[in-house]
C-alpha cells in the first residue's frame, strides 16, 4: 500500500504544496498558473480599492446609477414623459405624492430623473465603446511604428486637441443635426485623442523592451505585436483614464442637452432638464436643481471611481 507524500516532501521536492484555503491559494507568492497570477493579481487590487473610502463611495454610487437604469420602471412613480394636471399639479414642490416635485408640465420630476439615467448611461457607455478602441488603436500604432507614421497621427489627434471639446462637439452636433444618437457620435469623436496620447507614451517605452525583441525574433509581425503585447499593456492606465473622462462625457452631453442640441423633448434627459428649470430657477428651484443635482452626484462618482482604478491598476500613480 503507497504511503501518501506528506506536504513538508512535496515541498522538498519541488512541488507546489497545497493551500490552507482560498485566501492563501490567492496570495500565494509563488502561483503556480496563469489563472492563479491573474486572480491573485485581482484579489489584491480589490483588497487595496476596497481600503479607499473615496473609491469606495464612487463604487457605490456608479452601481446605484447602474440599477436605477435597470429598474427605472420599477421605481417610477409616474410616467417620464405623460403630463398631469396642469391646473393642480404644476410646479408642485417636492413632498406627498411628487417626491421630487413637478415641472412647468406637470411631469414627476423623479420619475424623469429615474429615466434620465438610461440616458445618461448609454451616453457614456457608448462614447467608451467608440472611442477607447481608436484612441488605443491610433496611440499603439503611433508609438510603435515611429517616424512618418507617428507624426502624421500624432498631427491629426493635436488638430482634435487643440479645440475644446464640448466647442467640438457643438460644431459636430451642428453639423449633424440635434439628437440624442447624433451627440453620442459627436461626443465620441472628440473624446478619443487623450486615449491615444496616452496609448503612444505607453508604447513608446515598452517598444524597446526584452519581451517585444523575442517576439521579434520569433517571427511576429508588427499587427500581432500591437494586438498581443503592446495594447494589453496599455490597457490599464486607459481604462483609468476612459473612467476619468466619463463625468466629462456627462458634462457634456448635459452641456448639448442644455443648448437643446441632445435628447429632443419629451425624452427625460438631465441637462434638457435643467435647461426647461431655469426660468424658474427663483421661486421654483427644485425643477432645474434636481437634475442638476443628479449630474454633480454621478460625475462625482466617477471621479472617485476613477482616482480608486488609477491607485490599484497604476503602480506609478501608486508609488508616488
Amino acid at each position: 500500500m503507497a504511503v501518501p507524500t506528506p506536504p513538508a516532501a512535496q515541498h522538498d521536492r519541488g512541488l507546489p504544496a497545497p493551500p490552507a484555503g482560498l485566501k492563501a491559494w490567492l496570495t500565494s507568492p509563488a502561483p503556480a498558473s496563469r489563472t492563479q497570477a491573474r486572480l491573485g493579481r485581482f484579489y489584491r487590487g480589490w483588497r487595496g480599492f476596497v481600503r479607499n473610502p473615496a473609491a469606495m463611495a464612487g463604487f457605490v454610487i456608479v452601481l446605484l446609477l447602474l440599477v436605477v437604469a435597470a429598474s427605472a420602471d420599477l421605481i417610477a412613480t409616474h410616467s417620464p414623459t405623460v403630463a398631469g394636471d396642469l391646473r393642480t399639479e404644476r410646479l408642485l414642490p417636492p413632498g406627498g405624492e411628487f417626491w421630487l416635485g413637478t415641472d412647468d408640465q406637470a411631469r414627476d420630476i423623479w420619475s424623469r430623473i429615474v429615466h434620465g439615467s438610461r440616458v445618461t448611461l448609454v451616453v457614456v457607455l457608448l462614447v467608451s465603446v467608440i472611442s477607447m478602441p481608436v484612441g488605443l488603436a491610433v496611440g499603439t500604432v503611433s508609438g510603435y511604428a515611429g517616424g512618418v507614421v507617428d507624426a502624421v497621427l500624432m498631427r491629426i489627434t493635436d488638430i482634435f486637441l487643440a479645440f475644446p471639446r464640448l466647442v467640438l462637439a457643438l460644431a459636430f452636433v451642428a453639423a449633424l443635426g440635434p439628437g440624442i444618437e447624433n451627440a453620442i457620435i459627436a461626443i465620441a469623436i472628440t473624446a478619443w485623442p487623450p486615449y491615444a496620447r496616452l496609448a503612444r507614451a505607453e508604447a513608446l517605452q515598452l517598444r524597446g523592451a526584452d519581451f517585444i525583441a523575442a517576439a521579434k525574433l520569433q517571427g511576429a509581425s508588427p499587427l500581432r505585436i500591437v494586438a498581443v503585447h503592446i495594447v494589453p499593456m496599455c490597457m490599464p492606465s486607459v481604462i483609468v483614464r476612459v473612467t476619468l473622462d466619463m463625468a466629462g462625457v456627462i458634462l457634456i452631453a448635459a452641456g448639448l442637452g442644455f443648448l437643446g442640441l441632445g435628447a429632443q423633448p419629451p425624452q427625460p434627459e438631465w441637462g434638457a432638464m435643467v435647461a426647461s428649470g431655469r426660468r424658474f430657477l427663483i421661486d421654483q428651484w427644485w425643477v432645474a436643481a434636481m437634475p442638476g443635482a443628479a449630474i454633480f452626484i454621478v460625475s462625482l462618482g466617477f471621479n472617485l471611481l476613477g482616482d480608486g482604478l488609477r491607485d490599484v491598476l497604476d503602480p506609478k500613480a501608486a508609488e508616488r
